[in-house]
């Protein structure tokens, strides 16, 4: 490991860096300033020709201003970023930087990059590298400048003037020679076969399979542009597993959540983090005081503060205290639901273009509480159709405060799966309840309840059969509860 030594000012070698004249204006004052603020580092890294000496070799230092090329590289536009990142890989994939070379002689290394990248920010005009923008053509003329510095074995360093990055002893002729011949066309079939290529091998067939014709520009647009698609939408479901993980560890959180303090200080860092959490979090608080209200009645005083702080009025929190237990639970639950319907449309306006998700599940789980089950079937029919055929969908968790929005045969089948299955506590696939079988399970209930037709009914076995082929019998819960409606439906037509 290198022990570098942080200087504090500007090092007198660098002197004329910041006030040499800049033609295009990068990079500005702003960044100037900051720059030269941050100083430098003194490294313990001999030159390259001093290595073999005993001496020189553990006791020479160089600057180093790595402190400067992050505040520079942090400036520049993705197109520079982008260019850099084109630059790199095409030198290391054709073995022209650091290990190309096993002589003991001087190669080319990452940092002859990076200096090109500097000097062409600081000598190219903006128009350069934006206007007609071609990713190629920028490219191979930069290799070009590098080739002419490699020819004549010079690589000015960017910060100290009189200061080169190449010697005689550096074994670059070969080097130079792929450069100078590494024009447009050639860059262009090279990023094809080994840089687009290699991207479309992380594809699905059917991009992989676009490769088969690039013989136009607009064809490799299109697979170019499948492929940003698919990244992103593979980028994004990655987040939406990582949102889903977050509501397991909210849910957890209400045996922390004893007081007022805790309370809010986990609403004011959840926000910190993201609005939509702080609104999950208020919605399964509110849920847990219900089911503690329900269990123990409301006596306790510190439970109105937690409510003031959940509901956000602290003159309509005094009127809880008038209302009796079931009214109070109620309000509770009403309270809760309303905020995880905002919670589901928040999910649905991020993560819908890769995952089906239904806002209004909540709702019918809390209308099927409350009786209305006209409300409640029409809800969970539009479910159903939104979700049976969807690719991926999300869940309800069944921990418990959210048992209370659920109806006893759920609750019966949730015990049930814990026991045929104790690994479910611990795993939240195992303990929540898909959307497309609650929905499913909602709609059968309110249709047995409300005598649906049979051919009413048979459509919704129709429904289950394709729900029952995307969940395995290892989806404890699911399983459990689509076999159980299955069978309640085939009672009622055989009578």
């Amino acid at each position: 490991m290198l022990y570098a030594a942080y200087v504090l000012s500007w090092p007198s070698q660098a002197a004329d860096w910041p006030t040499r004249h800049r033609n295009y204006g990068w990079p500005d004052s702003a960044t100037l300033d900051g720059v030269v603020d941050n100083g430098c580092d003194v490294v313990p890294v001999a030159h390259r020709q001093c290595r073999q000496d005993e001496w020189m070799g553990k006791h020479q230092h160089r600057l180093s201003f790595s402190r400067a090329e992050i505040v520079l590289i942090n400036s520049w536009m993705p197109v520079h970023q982008i260019v850099y990142h084109l630059l790199r890989y095409f030198m290391k994939t054709e073995r022209l930087t650091d290990s190309a070379d096993n002589s003991g002689a001087g190669t080319l290394s990452n940092y002859h990059i990076k200096t090109l990248m500097l000097w062409a920010c600081e000598l190219k005009p903006r128009s350069w590298w934006t206007e007609n923008l071609n990713l190629v053509k920028i490219c191979a003329e930069l290799l070009q400048t590098l080739s002419v510095w490699l020819t004549d074995t010079r690589c000015p360093h960017y910060f100290i003037d009189n200061c080169n990055l190449l010697d005689n002893s550096f074994n670059v002729g070969s080097s130079a020679s792929k450069l100078m011949s590494t024009d447009e066309e050639y860059l262009s079939s090279w990023l094809i076969d080994n840089y687009i290529g290699q991207c479309a091998q992380l594809c699905p067939v059917y991009i992989l399979r676009l490769f088969n014709d690039v013989s136009t520009i607009r064809k490799l647009r299109n697979i170019v542009s499948e492929i940003i698609r698919w990244r992103l939408n593979t980028s994004l479901y990655g987040v939406w597993r990582a949102v889903v993980f977050a509501e397991v560890n909210i849910a957890s959180l209400h045996h922390y959540c004893h007081t007022v303090r805790s309370c809010v200080c986990w609403m004011n860092e959840l926000t910190k983090i993201d609005q939509r959490f702080s609104i999950y979090f208020s919605a399964v608080e509110l849920l847990h005081v219900a089911r503690k209200i329900s269990r123990n009645s409301f006596n306790n005083v510190m439970l109105v503060d937690i409510l003031a702080i959940l509901l956000g009025s602290n003159v309509f929190s005094l009127r809880i205290t008038e209302l009796n237990t079931s009214a109070l639970v109620e309000l509770l639950q009403k309270s809760a639901v309303e905020r995880l319907t905002t919670y589901r449309q928040f999910e649905a306006r991020d993560f819908g273009s890769v995952v089906t998700i239904v806002t209004t599940d909540y709702e019918a789980m809390y209308a099927y509480k409350r009786g209305d089950y006209q409300r409640c079937i029409q809800l969970s029919t539009q479910n159903v159709h939104s979700l049976l055929y969807a690719r991926h969908v999300t869940s309800v968790p069944t921990f418990p405060m959210f048992i209370q929005l659920l109806d006893d045969d759920i609750v019966s089948l949730t015990a049930l799966t814990l026991i045929v299955n104790p690994e479910c506590r611990d795993h939240y696939s195992g303990a929540c309840i898909g959307q497309v079988t609650l929905s499913l399970y909602l709609m059968t209930q309110c249709q047995l309840k409300l005598h649906h037709s049979v051919t009413s009914l048979a459509q919704t076995l129709h429904y289950i059969e394709v729900a029952q082929r995307k969940h395995p019998p290892e989806y404890t819960l699911n399983y459990l509860t689509l076999t159980l409606i299955e069978r309640k439906i085939h009672r009622t037509i055989s009578y």
